[in-house]
């Protein structure tokens, strides 16, 4: 049986990378007694696969991890038998069964959802300037940058592989000892492309954005959450997002 689980990775445990946090689920799975599957050989391993690796100082509440069970409680008790064998900062969010034929998640993935902020003292010194100088920039119809891959370095078009992005500006009210009053939480939304066919940092959008501005973006600028991970349902050119915990169904 194939079950997808979906977690949240935050606090102190972004500075954990991708290698560490397979070893750590592997022993949550003993922890929580997981009926798990075993691969077959002289060294047995457990049937695990991760979506997207996160990269380390990324928060997330949009990782997945498929397993194979030979047996299964309903969704509600894997939870809480899991969460319970989590530390703080880790929290699985849903337990689904997918169908026998479906595919891994690893290979679904097709575009992520980010929210992107500046850090304390590297926040613009214009935001309206800064917020609206995004729909001129996504109106070009390149948007060219220098891309390190495996083989070095080459220059890419990352225009066709951002698929959305908003600037929002909420008001948030803040009481501190008998003084009250409103902050703004600014913060960047994008969904651009992830996966093995295309891959995306949004910290590479901000730096194309920032530089055609005549601007550098500070090393340590930007804090990074994703929100979600998505695969892609369309057969044609226009892409069909679907979150990959739809793709399976709760345990009842």
């Amino acid at each position: 049986m194939k079950i997808r689980i979906k977690f949240a990775k935050e606090g102190t445990m972004k500075f954990i990378g991708h290698l560490d946090m397979m070893r750590y689920f592997q022993k949550v799975m003993r922890r929580a007694n997981v009926d798990i599957r075993y691969s077959e050989g002289f060294s047995p391993h457990q049937i695990m696969s991760f979506a997207a690796p996160l990269g380390v100082g990324i928060t997330s509440r949009g990782e997945y991890v498929d397993i194979e069970v030979l047996s299964t409680d309903s969704s509600e008790e894997m939870l809480r038998r899991i969460n319970a064998a989590l530390t703080e900062g880790v929290e699985a969010l849903s337990y689904k069964k997918l169908p026998d034929s479906s595919a891994a998640a690893m290979s679904l993935v097709a575009a992520a959802d980010y929210t992107v902020r500046f850090r304390a003292g590297y926040e613009p010194s214009d935001w309206d300037d800064f917020a609206s100088g995004w729909e001129e920039f996504l109106k070009r119809k390149q948007i060219l940058v220098i891309k390190k891959t495996k083989k070095g370095e080459r220059e890419t078009d990352i225009r066709p592989w951002i698929y959305k992005l908003e600037v929002v500006c909420d008001k948030k009210t803040h009481s501190e000892g008998n003084e009250s009053g409103e902050e703004a939480d600014r913060n960047i939304r994008m969904r651009i492309a992830a996966g093995s066919a295309a891959n995306l940092k949004p910290e590479l959008v901000m730096q194309a954005y920032m530089e055609s501005r005549g601007q550098k973006l500070g090393e340590f600028a930007l804090l990074i959450h994703r929100d979600e991970v998505y695969a892609n349902q369309s057969e044609t050119e226009l892409p069909n997002f679907c979150p990959l915990e739809q793709l399976g169904e709760d345990i009842e």
